[in-house]
């Protein structure tokens, strides 16, 4: 089976090779709002578990936005005190801003966060970032909602946090279990690709975040947790609910236009490299035949009921080819989309001018069928001229398949298009993209970030092996807290 990554694509999963000394494979992010009082027993209590149980180098990122109080002042002393500890601050609020920024410039290949209130039980960090470290997973997130999770909190937010995921699995198709846990982590080589596709910058990142993830094929790892409720929080849950709401309408919308270029982020089949001595098996044809099944079986009922009604008032040729055509526009858009995944509406009339050739060999396979039958009786039985049909279109089926798959939507990824990494995408090819309604907040001017590098220290210095950060978009100031 091949594996090669198609242009745009990520590679196949590795572990983490060994980093020299001093260099951090983790860097866990700290996103926090006026948090004098919680700021410094957090920050030390999460360096003494690190120090004591993490084997390998780390970093934990102060992450300010905004703070009106002494909070700069804190993280600046803990950030001269601790030589792990790093801070930056940023002028506006928002903790997927806060995150973004971080994330975009860190030179860790773990990148990870987690509330001030330490609501998570620290033990769960380490079997958080393994799959992560190890390749077998792209993300991973901490899961109040799995069965052997603990959680300690009150009625109100137990609600509001599952009817919340019910909206996601229901509208999104989300499989993962708990979005709104703080405590979640992403390997910087998916990170570079995904952040650039995830446009909120206050709580509904998280969820955006998985959800294009998720799309593209990555791998989410969920991790149970032991988690108990901060009372003093500070969540405005109404403003926080209506944003995320808007945040669901907002994704499902992109994602059901196809303006997301969700294939510059996906995962090579099979990482394993047994996988690439099995040739010659064309991609993807068992999920493909799996779809036009589907699809095939639903078209056909449809056919059929369409089939029945044209016949009460006209003859058994005319309701055969009225039936058809209409079934035929229909089998062609839905395997267009479901089958074939081609989104957007580029080449549409294009496909529905194929199909209709598709659907003349299969009228004139119908439309012998019926023919012979009635050549050989007079009168057939209504029964046996659906039974004929339905023959007749078992065999059109197939040849509409193969006619689908090598002519109206052939895979063009490999001979079409040219080679390039995925940081060398041309203005041309980016244009599409950034006009769209969905990325049009991405089109105004970028946040300066060089200023608030992770891993910077107090005086503001930067290590030279840092890599040129990822732009962090303006965005709609947030008015809710950090926590």
């Amino acid at each position: 089976m091949r594996t090669d990554s198609s242009p745009g694509t990520l590679p196949a999963r590795e572990h983490l090779p060994a980093a020299p000394a001093g260099t951090p494979v983790l860097d866990v992010v700290i996103p926090v709002y006026n948090e004098e009082k919680d700021l410094q027993p957090c920050v030390r209590r999460l360096h003494e578990h690190l120090d004591r149980t993490f084997p390998y180098a780390f970093r934990i990122t102060i992450a300010d936005n905004a703070s009106t109080d002494t909070t700069p002042q804190v993280a600046g002393r803990l950030a001269a005190e601790i030589p792990e500890v790093t801070t930056f601050r940023l002028e506006q609020k928002g903790r997927g801003r806060a995150l973004r920024a971080v994330w975009s410039a860190s030179d860790a290949p773990v990148l990870a966060y987690m509330d001030v209130d330490l609501s998570t039980d620290l033990n769960a960090l380490l079997p958080l970032v393994a799959p992560l470290i190890s390749g077998h997973s792209d993300l991973a997130i901490g899961s109040r909602l799995a069965r052997s999770s603990r959680v300690v909190r009150g009625p109100k937010r137990e609600f509001i946090s599952r009817a919340y995921n019910l909206i996601l699995r229901g509208s999104l198709q989300a499989r993962f279990s708990d979005a709104q846990c703080g405590f979640k982590a992403i390997r910087r080589d998916v990170a570079q690709v995904l952040l650039p596709l995830v446009e909120d910058t206050g709580w509904f990142f998280d969820t955006e975040m998985l959800v294009l993830a998720e799309r593209a094929g990555l791998r989410i790892h969920e991790v149970p947790v032991d988690w108990v409720d901060d009372p003093d929080s500070t969540v405005h849950i109404v403003r926080t609910a209506t944003d995320d709401l808007k945040g669901v309408w907002r994704v499902g919308r992109a994602l059901a236009t196809g303006s997301l270029p969700l294939d510059r982020i996906a995962r090579p089949f099979g990482d394993d490299p047994r996988d690439r001595d099995i040739k010659d098996v064309p991609r993807g044809l068992a999920r493909q035949l799996v779809g036009f099944c589907v699809v095939g079986a639903l078209s056909t009922l449809f056919y059929l009921l369409l089939y029945s009604g044209f016949r009460v008032f006209s003859g058994s040729q005319t309701a055969n080819a009225l039936a058809l055509l209409v079934s035929a526009v229909a089998n062609t858009a839905a395997n267009r989309r479901l089958t074939f995944g081609v989104r957007g509406r580029g080449g549409a009339v294009r496909h529905q001018a194929q199909g209709l050739v598709v659907f003349g060999i299969g009228l004139a396979l119908t439309s012998g069928s019926l023919a012979a039958l009635n050549a050989a009786t007079s009168e057939p039985a209504h029964s046996t001229e659906l039974a004929v049909l339905v023959a007749a279109n078992l065999a059109a089926t197939v040849l509409r398949f193969l006619l689908f798959r090598a002519w109206v939507f052939p895979d063009r990824r490999e001979d079409d298009a040219p080679v390039r990494t995925p940081y060398e995408a041309t203005a041309r090819e980016a244009t599409p993209y950034e006009t769209t309604p969905y990325s049009a907040p991405y089109n105004t001017a970028p946040y300066d970030t060089a200023p608030f590098r992770a891993g910077a220290a107090a005086d503001g210095t930067w290590p030279d092996a840092t890599p040129q950060p990822l732009p962090v978009r303006r965005h709609d100031s947030d008015s809710r807290d950090l926590r």
